[in-house]
């Protein structure tokens, strides 16, 4: 199953920890302290509203926009997280948080060519993962393993999506450190 459709049968809570995974491992693009959107996990893990920790997130960072590309992805995925968690507003903030997040890995990704191209990434969505650059790659893996594990554990599955979100945070943070390393 393609992570399109993975995302088209997920149910509410598994969207929003898809959308809220890709957003996490894209936290070291705004210089956000790690445990940023921990309190969105736990509003996950009980059920309780979001909007509240959403606010406090955004206000976190602040109303400045960044000015690179990767990070101005990152940050619009926060801004458009729904405050209400209802499976339509969930399924299309999910959506393009996935889109998003693979454009930022093929952004930075030193195997790709540095473009965001949109025909590889939506091939990727759909199944067709051959031509992908390793960082997309995983990223996608991680993606549909999120997807996965929701289906297949509910509430009970959100510590190992997090888990997932850590170790894709930690990949995406030793590239950006590298990139600048590279600049200076």
């Amino acid at each position: 199953m393609s992570l399109v459709e993975r995302i088209a049968q997920a149910d509410a809570r598994g969207l929003a920890a898809g959308g809220l995974a890709c957003l996490d491992r894209c936290l070291p693009l705004l210089g956000a302290d790690d445990e940023l959107l921990r309190p969105l996990w736990a509003c996950l893990a009980d059920g309780s509203d979001w909007a509240a920790s959403l606010e406090k997130a955004r206000g976190a960072l602040g109303a400045g926009q960044p000015d690179d590309e990767a990070a101005l992805l990152a940050r619009r995925m926060l801004d458009a997280a729904p405050a209400e968690r209802g499976a339509d507003a969930v399924r299309a903030w999910a959506d393009a948080c996935s889109v998003a997040s693979l454009r930022i890995h093929r952004l930075l990704d030193p195997a790709a060519d540095g473009t965001s191209t949109a025909d590889g990434l939506d091939a990727g969505r759909a199944g067709q993962t051959a031509d992908l650059p390793p960082l997309v790659a995983a990223e996608l893996r991680r993606q549909t393993a999120v997807l996965d594990v929701l289906a297949e554990h509910g509430a009970n599955g959100l510590r190992r999506a997090l888990d997932l979100s850590i170790e894709g945070r930690r990949v995406l943070r030793a590239v950006v450190s590298r990139r600048e390393r590279a600049g200076s």
